[in-house]
């Protein structure tokens, strides 16, 4: 939607014609693939009781779950927004947290005492730190560690053929850092120092919540940057951005520094859409396993 706005709205206050015809573009993809907003009417009665929670930091990457779930309830909460549904015929709630420690802590904790789940899943997208796992990869984790916590043990089990016989299923340690990691170096140093397979931002603080309150969890993430891909400067700058208005400028801004970016967002866009896709399916599957 944001997106839309900047193509529809800055065309007329920008000169340079590199940049208005990157706008162009944008503009006609984004009519192909947008589709409008529909107002649901909730459905009838109360919502199912939740014993699984599933915390994302961005919308972008819940949607694809939402889409599968039935009857779904959004909720704006405090520090976080809610969906309630069900998922294969199990109650469950998305929550959307905000990027970052503090804000999936402080989500997780609502959470807690909202729903008093029996499962917790800190799910979204996470950065590679490792060769052999590739964009599109799903990594879950036995282990999360950070600079400044003590390591913390998932106790699930998985088969070990089944890991053998699914390439693109890792079975491992995720690293929680305090910010977005762009630099192929940083990776590779990060991937060494910590023999991590990926890294990610939220995870510890929804593992170390769960500890607390004795919650089962379990961490799923897709992998959305591999190794070697570095990402344009602007997105860090646009993430940090908790208002509507904050992306704006800050797409606004990137476009007229470099009109380029423009074309790196929408590149990150598709590849999100993917990733996913991807957790979806494999969340789904992991739903269905989990102990009422």
């Amino acid at each position: 939607m944001w997106l839309r706005w900047v193509v529809s709205n800055l065309l007329s206050e920008v000169a340079d014609k590199k940049v208005r015809t990157a706008f162009d573009h944008a503009r006609n993809a984004l009519q192909q693939t947008s589709r409008a907003d529909v107002d649901n009417e909730p459905p009838p009665g109360p919502p199912p009781h939740c014993d699984i929670v599933v915390v994302f930091a961005m919308a972008m990457e819940s949607a694809a779950l939402l889409e599968r779930m039935k009857s779904v309830v959004t909720t704006n909460c405090a520090s976080f927004i809610e969906h309630v549904g069900t998922l294969e015929g199990r109650g469950v709630a998305v929550i959307e947290s905000d990027v970052g420690q503090k804000a999936a802590r402080k989500a997780t904790e609502d959470i807690v005492e909202l729903h008093k789940p029996k499962w917790i899943i800190s799910a979204g997208f996470a950065g590679s730190l490792s060769k052999s796992v590739h964009r599109g990869h799903i990594v879950m984790a036995n282990e999360i560690i950070s600079a400044e916590c003590p390591p913390l043990t998932v106790p699930f089990q998985i088969d070990r053929d089944v890991v053998q016989a699914t390439p693109a299923l890792h079975v491992g340690r995720l690293l929680t850092v305090d910010g977005l990691i762009r630099d192929v170096r940083e990776k590779r140093r990060l991937g060494t120092d910590f023999q991590a397979l990926a890294c990610d931002m939220e995870t510890m603080a929804v593992a170390r919540v769960c500890s607390r309150n004795q919650i089962r969890f379990l961490s799923v993430r897709v992998i959305s940057d591999a190794l070697d891909d570095a990402l344009p400067s602007e997105i860090e700058h646009l993430i940090d951005q908790s208002s509507l208005a904050g992306k704006l400028g800050a797409v606004t801004r990137a476009v007229y520094n470099r009109p380029g970016s423009l074309k790196d967002m929408w590149k990150l866009r598709e590849t999100a859409l993917r990733a996913s896709e991807r957790l979806a399916k494999y969340l789904i599957g992991t739903v269905a396993q989990l102990e009422p």
